[in-house]
């Protein structure tokens, strides 16, 4: 049984994270526990900051969206009264246009007008 004692007394020393704790302690001995205080409010204060930033994005990205929707309507409205600007500019086109027909009897019947003066 003291074999075994040795030997689980052993591991602890050999251990490295027990070094470690080990020489923790001679460094910073009391003053641990309020170094783990700071970094705990350092870890809430950037989590807090996280938060916020992730907030901040979403809402950024829904206001860009709103005002892709608000634009890409007032394309379309644009896009539509323009089309509907063509068509009625085209219609007025072809209500101001003669016939080729016409416009040939007209000159037909003009040409015969100087031909018997």
């Amino acid at each position: 049984m003291a074999k075994e004692n040795k030997a689980v007394k052993e591991e602890v020393v050999n251990d490295p994270s027990s070094k470690i704790e080990a020489i923790k302690n001679l460094i910073f001995g009391e003053n641990i526990a309020a170094y783990n205080s700071e970094f705990e409010q350092v870890k809430n204060d950037i989590a807090s900051k996280k938060k916020e930033l992730e907030d901040f994005i979403d809402d950024s990205r829904k206001e860009l969206h709103q005002a892709i929707d608000n634009l890409s309507t007032d394309i379309n409205i644009r896009i539509t009264e323009l089309e509907d600007n063509l068509a009625d500019k085209a219609d007025t086109l072809d209500a101001k246009k003669v016939d080729k027909k016409t416009l040939g009897d007209l000159l037909i019947a003009m040409g015969e007008k100087i031909n018997q003066k």
